[in-house]
């Protein structure tokens, strides 16, 4: 039976012709699909769940280990002041796509629509690279919340030694309690996600005043500023600044996490651009100011780096403060912005994965693509990432290193899948959307362009061996993974996606579809 469509007052009417009907007001969001989740998230919430889930200065404290072998105090410091400006680019580059097109499928639904004809595998590779990345986030979070609260036991019992199977136990606790809040508190979101940004904001400044307080032999400045120390034995300092980059983008680099929250807030479309721009901001600078206050606090490096702690930055706190004590009550601090992260992690990583199956993109989709009547969530997506993850911690008994090798690929693969959606968008002359509130005109080509020349540069750097000599235990194997991964989805794309999969095409602005019926019929489902 065909129908007779209608526009008024930014209502489509569907009605049979010459059949008695009712009607049905079916509302239409900005993505182009039909509303299913609540709108309980206020500006000021999802501006809280992008600073909560960015998290930068815990993230930078969780990974300072690390990132001190590339320059020491000073090229951390002056590396994340890089990152973070070029970040910057990538950031206002999502902002636009973000408001053109405030869809919960992120850079997926974005890459479908800039790319045009080549919409279809474009967006499906870049939609699965953006949930890789957020289901190895989530892993990543899981293991640095393990280790504090192992960290945390044996400051005070410094005579046992730690164990992968002790932070396993810790790992799986975590995922599971974490996920389990975001499968059946959906409506407390919000109020946690404020919560989180006290408890992010709040930390910083405590952690602060106390390195400050209490710490009583300072490093001296040159050591802080100017002193560049190469731990990687490259023996080049401009390479291996560039490799220290990886650290901050690590905790600076996740400009999307918000955007797949964009079906359950008001005004997507002029409010995604503001909070994406907070969160870089409160990104920055609480990070900076971490940075320079824990450095001033470590009078001898490589005496903090020996913690007997599977956490190191324990030992950076003990020497800072002194006593085990104080380490303890920082390490607490960082712990709960950490765990309020992992929170923000699985509700990105489990909308992510609805979205693509909502549109055939996965296998049992019409399982995945679901909202919940009762939790009034993508509740199997999410229970399927919180599985996935689960497994992921397995590893970590078995090989730190191939476990860290898999964490360590969130950075790149989210990277490459804004690159899915940012070079379309530039090469395409960027005329495949409809300008949003927050758009860059003719400003754009050059923010776009230096996004992509950065992700295109970054993702080969980021490739290269941590340091050298290179053995199989300190081999980078992410581009392994990366690789391997797409293939993965290559294949998947050729069993299932070119033949059936279609993809989210671009959106109506104020629409709501009325669909009516005759009472006889069944309702028509609009999507």
């Amino acid at each position: 039976m065909e129908a007779d469509l209608e526009k008024r007052d930014g209502v489509l009417d569907s009605a049979p012709a010459g059949s008695a009907s009712s009607s049905e007001e079916v509302e239409i969001n900005e993505s182009g699909h039909k509303q299913e989740l609540e709108r309980n998230f206020s500006f000021f919430s999802i501006l809280s769940t992008g600073i909560v889930v960015g998290n930068t200065w815990a993230a930078l404290g969780g990974s300072l280990a690390v990132a001190l072998y590339n320059g020491g105090p000073a090229g951390v410091i002056y590396e994340f002041i890089a990152v973070c400006f070029f970040y910057w680019f990538v950031a206002a580059s999502i902002a636009e796509l973000a408001s053109a097109i405030p869809s919960s499928g992120g850079v997926y639904h974005w890459a479908s629509v800039v790319a045009g004809k080549h919409g279809r595998i474009v967006g499906f590779f870049a939609g699965y690279w953006n949930f890789f990345a957020w289901l190895f986030a989530s892993a990543s979070i899981s293991a640095i919340v393990g280790n504090q609260t192992v960290s945390m036991y044996l400051l005070f019992h410094p005579k046992v030694k730690p164990h992968p199977w002790q932070i396993f136990i810790a790992y799986e606790i975590a995922c599971v309690l974490a996920c389990s809040f975001v499968l059946f508190q959906n409506r407390l979101l919000p109020f946690l996600n404020r919560i989180g940004l006290m408890l992010i904001l709040g930390g910083v400044f405590v952690t602060i005043v106390v390195c400050v307080a209490m710490t009583k032999q300072r490093a001296p400045r040159h050591a802080v500023w100017s002193q560049f120390t190469d731990g990687t034995g490259y023996g080049n300092n401009g390479f291996v600044f560039l490799m220290g980059m990886l650290n901050g983008a690590y905790a600076i680099g996740t400009p999307d996490c918000i955007s797949h929250l964009a079906e359950e807030i008001p005004r997507p479309a002029s409010n995604l651009p503001k909070a994406i721009a907070a969160q870089m901001a409160v990104g920055f600078i609480t990070g900076l100011i971490y940075l320079i206050a824990i450095f001033y606090s470590i009078n001898d490096l490589t005496v903090a780096l020996q913690s007997s702690t599977s956490f190191p930055l324990v030992g950076i706190y003990q020497q800072a403060t002194g006593s085990a004590g104080g380490a303890f009550g920082l390490t607490f601090i960082i712990f709960l912005p950490m765990c309020c992260c992992l929170i923000g992690c699985f509700i990105t990583n489990g909308r992510t994965l609805w979205t693509l199956a909502r549109d055939d993109a996965t296998p049992c989709s019409g399982y995945l693509g679901k909202i919940s009547p009762r939790w009034h969530n993508p509740f199997n997506a999410t229970i399927l990432c919180g599985v996935l993850t689960s497994l992921l911690g397995i590893i970590y008994v078995g090989s730190t290193t191939a476990f860290n090798a898999i964490v360590g690929s969130f950075v790149l693969l989210s990277t490459i899948s804004y690159l899915g959606a940012i070079l379309p968008h530039l090469l395409s002359g960027r005329k495949n959307v409809t300008p949003g509130p927050f758009w860059m005109g003719k400003l754009g080509f050059f923010v776009n362009g230096v996004s992509v020349l950065y992700i295109l540069a970054s993702v080969v750097i980021f490739s290269f061996p941590f340091v050298k000599p290179v053995s199989a235990q300190n081999m980078n194997y992410v581009c392994v993974i990366v690789g391997g991964l797409t293939i993965f989805t290559g294949v998947w794309w050729l069993i299932h996606g070119r033949k059936t999969y279609v993809g989210p095409t671009a959106p109506i602005r104020g629409v709501t579809t009325r669909i009516v019926h005759s009472n006889a019929e069944k309702d028509v489902k609009s999507s």
